[in-house]
C-alpha cells in the first residue's frame, strides 16, 4: 500500500524562549525536524510533506534544499486544520501517516508495526504515562475497541484517570481523510480543529480502529521546552552508548560520550570521559581515545591512539597512528601508518608520510611529506602568502631542526638536514644540511634589569 507522510511543524513552541523555530533546535547535533525526516525517509512514502508556520523563514528552505515539499499553514488552527493543508500531497495514497517535527525519537520498526496493523482501519499509536498530566486520554469499551480520543481541558474526572495516551501519531485510510477532515469542528475548550476528534468520527462510522501501544514513551516523548530536550538528548545518548558497550567498545563514563551523527566503531576500542563524535565518523579495532576529544568527520585506523584533548576533523589516520596530547589535526589531514603527532601540533591538508613525527608546538599545513621524517619542536611550514596557499613538499628521512621556518613553495629533498632556527625559502638539496647562517654578538658590559 503506498504511503504518504505528513510531518506538522507549524507551531510557535513559545516555551522554548527562543527566536529560533522549535523544530529547528538540536538533538545529537541536528535539528529535531531532521530526526523525524531521517526516519520518515526509511519507510519510504509517495509524498513526504512538512507543514509549516511559525518560523517558515527558516524552516522552509531547510526542507526545500532536502528536496522535499511545504506547505503552509498561516493559522494555527489545531492539527486537523494543519493536516488539511496538506491534502494535496496525500489524495493519491491509500495510507497517510502524521507525525511530527518535535518528536524525534520514534523507531522506523515503530512505526512500521503501526503501518501494517490492517487494511483499512484507522490506526493509533499509544503509550502509557505514569503521569499522564497534558496528554488526550485513550477511551476504550469494555471489549478494549477504541471509541475516541478526548483531550485533557474537554475530560471528566473519570477519563482523567486513564493513563493511556494518545502519542499523536496516526497512520489514516488517505480517502476517508480526504472528506472526514471537512467535517471537523472546533466545538472544544481550545476552538481548534483536532486531529483527534476522526477517531470518535471513525467509530460512529464503524470504521475499524486499531492501537498500537508503545513501551518506550521515550519513542513518542515532544520537546515543548528545554529540559524535555535535555532529556531527550540524555536518553538518546545513553541508548546509543549501550548498543556501543554491546558491541565490544569500552566507556569508561557512557553518561559523558556524546554521539552526534553516524558512528561506526569496531572491537575492543576504548573510550574515555567527554569524547563528543560529530557528523560520519569510522572507527576501527583496538582504538584508545583519550579524555576531551572532539572526532569529527573522520576514519581512524586499527591501534590509533588519540591523547587527551585532541581535536581531529575531517581527517584520515590509517593504522597505530599516535595524536596528541593537545593536537588539533584539520580537514584534509592523513596520516600515514606509525605517524605521531605530539602535543600542541596543528595540521591542515597535510600528508604526513610512514613513520614521521611531529612531536611539538608546530604547525604543518599544505605539505606533503614522506616516511621517517623528525620535525622539531616551533617548525612552521609558512604556506600563505597573503593571498595564495603553497605547499611545502618534504622528501623521506629529512631532519628539521627545531624553530625553523619553511617557507612555501619549497621542497626538502630525500635525506636534508635542517639547522635549527633556520628560515627556508629555497630548496635544501638531498643529504645535506642547509641552515641559515647567523651571527653572534656579545655586549660587554650589559646588566640584567633589576626589580624595582
Amino acid at each position: 500500500m503506498s504511503l504518504a507522510i505528513v510531518i506538522l511543524a507549524a507551531g510557535k513552541g513559545t516555551r522554548m524562549k527562543s527566536s529560533k523555530p522549535k523544530v529547528m533546535h538540536t538533538l545529537a547535533g541536528k535539528p529535531l525536524l531532521q530526526h523525524v525526516i531521517d526516519t520518515a525517509k526509511t519507510l519510504n512514502p509517495s509524498e513526504l510533506v512538512v507543514v509549516c508556520g511559525n518560523g517558515a523563514d527558516v524552516v522552509v528552505p531547510y526542507v526545500d534544499e532536502q528536496g522535499y515539499k511545504t506547505v503552509m499553514q498561516h493559522e494555527q488552527k489545531g492539527t486537523g486544520h494543519a493536516v488539511e493543508q496538506a491534502k494535496d500531497y496525500f489524495n493519491d495514497a491509500d495510507q497517510v501517516l502524521v507525525l511530527y517535527g518535535d518528536v524525534p525519537l520514534t523507531t522506523t520498526e515503530t512505526l512500521d508495526t503501526l503501518i501494517n496493523l490492517g487494511g483499512g482501519s484507522l490506526k493509533l499509536l499509544t503509550t502509557q504515562l505514569n503521569d499522564p498530566t497534558g496528554y488526550g486520554r485513550i477511551v476504550r469499551d469494555e471489549d478494549g475497541d477504541v471509541l475516541s480520543i478526548v483531550e485533557e481541558k474537554d475530560a471528566d474526572e473519570e477519563t482523567c484517570l486513564i493513563d493511556e495516551v494518545n502519542t499523536g501519531i496516526m497512520c489514516i485510510p488517505a480517502r476517508w481523510l480526504n472528506t472526514a477532515i471537512n467535517q471537523l469542528d472546533n466545538n472544544n475548550a481550545q476552538g481548534e480543529y483536532y486531529l483527534t476528534d476522526l477517531v470518535a468520527m471513525a467509530f460512529e462510522q464503524g470504521m475499524l480502529i486499531d492501537s498500537y501501544l508503545c513501551e518506550d514513551d521515550m519513542q513518542v516523548a515532544g520537546v515543548n521546552n528545554r529540559l524535555q530536550l535535555s532529556d531527550l538528548e540524555s536518553h538518546y545518548q545513553l541508548t546509543e552508548t549501550t548498543k556501543l558497550m554491546e558491541a565490544g567498545v569500552t566507556m569508561i563514563d557512557p553518561g559523558r560520550v556524546d554521539i552526534r551523527g553516524e558512528l561506526t566503531i569496531g572491537q575492543d576500542v576504548h573510550v574515555d570521559v567527554n569524547v563528543i563524535f560529530e557528523g560520519n565518523n569510522t572507527i576501527a579495532d583496538n582504538v584508545t581515545i583519550g579524555a576531551n576529544c572532539i572526532i569529527k568527520d573522520s576514519v581512524i585506523g586499527e591501534g590509533c591512539e588519540i591523547l587527551p584533548n585532541s581535536m581531529i576533523d575531517s581527517s584520515r589516520l590509517e593504522a597505530n597512528v599516535s595524536v596528541g596530547p593537545f593536537a588539533r589535526i584539520r580537514p584534509g589531514t592523513v596520516l600515514a601508518n606509525k605517524a605521531k603527532i605530539g602535543n600542541f601540533v596543528e595540521t591542515k591538508n597535510a600528508n604526513i608520510g610512514e613513520g614521521s613525527k611531529v612531536n611539538h608546538l608546530s604547525y604543518i599545513g599544505d605539505t606533503d611529506m614522506g616516511a621517517d621524517v623528525n620535525i622539531g619542536a616551533g617548525t612552521i611550514t609558512c604556506n600563505y602568502d597573503g593571498a595564495n596557499k603553497h605547499r611545502t613538499t618534504i622528501g623521506d628521512r629529512v631532519f628539521v631542526g627545531s624553530d625553523t621556518q619553511l617557507v612555501a613553495p619549497v621542497t626538502l629533498e630525500d635525506g636534508a638536514t635542517i639547522g635549527a632556527g633556520s628560515t627556508i625559502r629555497k630548496d635544501a638539496p638531498a643529504e645535506a644540511l642547509t641552515l641559515t647562517k647567523s651571527t653572534v654578538k656579545s655586549v660587554e658590559g650589559w646588566k640584567r634589569p633589576v626589580k624595582k
